[in-house]
């Protein structure tokens, strides 16, 4: 999801930020915590063409499977559930809270019934609405190993859309105090990691096996505002395009604790108008191609055939975390004979700000997030081949994830394998052209 869109969803649902004052967040039961590595696995639907990657859980007592799509930028674990006063189809039953013997309702005081509900609408008017519960849910690793997690605090969505989705719903891994990776505590270790290939499979690695270090491995400080603290922040000071270095200092885009968030729920990288349009206009300096309107969504598209005639771009990191970017992580070709600069004039939605870096940015690098030190790390790596990282005997891998073929504004496009959590979430675009600010 977008981070506009997270924002607005935030906005018009003020009862979830209310019902969470009042849970209390339920830590992992296992006891071997270790570290976990779970396959992201790319497949395409017969039927759809957008792209997604769904983790398969288990959740009750017994267990029921359920695929979701993970968020890294959402809060809360949530399913469909029965009974359906108005759900969408999905690939799995609807899970029935009445068959789970583990299956908890939660009370809340500021309510007249004392349920905990919920009310999270997305800026394309997409929703889900249901109470908050506790349920056992259930990881199965690669290998047949179970990550058991009693007692996770979940939402049984009984009114939802999703723009004809199959999924079940879907999993929050941000710092809110209902995600997954908060519910998993000591377990987590402090540390995430992940490697998003553009092809094949990639990983997401947990604890102890997502240290992230070696040659080439460059680290940044990890930001977290009063106001979203939910979010990681980085401190974005220069882009340079080939040799011309374009510093934030001195434009509104400059800060010292943080003005940039990593998100590897969101596709594109967003920069503020005025800022946008100096990178813009560096890139424009080298590309001498003829320039073409692409639909409508994109300010920066040229007629051509090959990546070779854009610009070297690199993202310049507060603590000397220089990140060279490849052509693919910021430019896309739809071979349709046009190619174009995906980093984005921003906000994504009116009245918000922020600057993103997003998943497609983020290929090919294994990057960590190190809770405990404040530090995002960033190492250049192929991604689609096989990791050599230390796995923990203990540890509890796995999920299956699934890819399909991605689709943008409603208009398919082929031949990209990005993380796009919520392809329904990229809906509100701000072109840019030069001078807007």
């Amino acid at each position: 999801m977008s981070f506009a869109t997270r924002m607005m969803s935030m906005a018009l649902s003020i009862q979830i930020i209310t019902v969470l004052l009042f849970i209390t967040v339920v830590t992992v039961s296992s006891s071997s915590p270790g570290g976990f590595t779970m396959d992201l696995i790319h497949r395409r639907s017969n039927s759809s063409s957008s792209t997604e990657y769904l983790m398969k859980l288990q959740i009750g007592t017994p267990p029921v499977e359920f695929e979701a799509l993970i968020d890294t930028g959402s809060s809360v674990i949530w399913t469909q559930c029965l009974p359906c006063l108005n759900c969408y189809d999905q690939r799995n039953p609807i899970f029935d809270p009445s068959k789970s013997s583990t299956y908890q309702d939660l009370r809340c005081n500021n309510t007249p019934d004392h349920s905990c509900v919920y009310d999270i609408v997305y800026a394309d008017h997409t929703y889900s609405i249901g109470s908050f519960a506790t349920e056992t849910v259930t990881i199965k690793s690669t290998s047949g190993q179970s990550y058991v997690m009693p007692e996770t605090i979940i939402g049984c969505s009984h009114n939802s859309s999703m723009l004809g989705r199959s999924f079940s719903g879907m999993v929050g891994l941000n710092l809110g105090r209902s995600s997954l990776v908060s519910q998993m505590g000591k377990h987590m270790q402090g540390a995430i990691s992940y490697c998003f290939s553009p092809e094949g499979t990639s990983k997401i690695h947990f604890g102890s096996n997502a240290i992230v270090s070696g040659e080439g491995t460059v680290s940044t400080t990890m930001f977290m505002k009063k106001e979203n603290h939910v979010f990681y922040y980085l401190n974005l000071d220069a882009v340079s395009v080939e040799e011309t270095r374009i510093e934030t200092l001195g434009t509104p885009f400059h800060a010292v604790d943080g003005n940039i968030i990593i998100d590897s729920g969101t596709t594109f990288t967003y920069l503020p108008a005025s800022y946008y349009s100096l990178v813009r206009e560096a890139v424009e300096k080298v590309v001498t191609a003829e320039r073409v309107t692409y639909q409508d969504d994109y300010s920066l598209c040229y007629v051509t055939d090959t990546m070779d005639i854009f610009p070297v771009i690199t993202m310049h990191f507060s603590g000397g975390a220089d990140l060279v970017l490849g052509k693919n992580n910021t430019y896309m070709d739809y071979g349709e004979g046009a190619i174009c600069l995906i980093i984005i004039c921003g906000p994504a939605a009116p009245n918000f700000g922020e600057a993103i870096f997003g998943n497609i940015a983020q290929n090919n690098f294994l990057v960590g997030y190190d809770l405990s030190s404040r530090l995002v790390s960033f190492k250049p790596t192929d991604c689609g081949v096989t990791q050599d990282i230390p796995i923990d005997d203990n540890s509890i891998s796995a999920a299956s994830l699934f890819q399909f073929n991605i689709k943008y504004f409603g208009r398919a496009k082929s031949g990209l394998f990005v993380l796009q959590t919520n392809p329904h979430k990229l809906v509100r675009f701000h072109l840019c052209i030069p001078g807007d600010s």
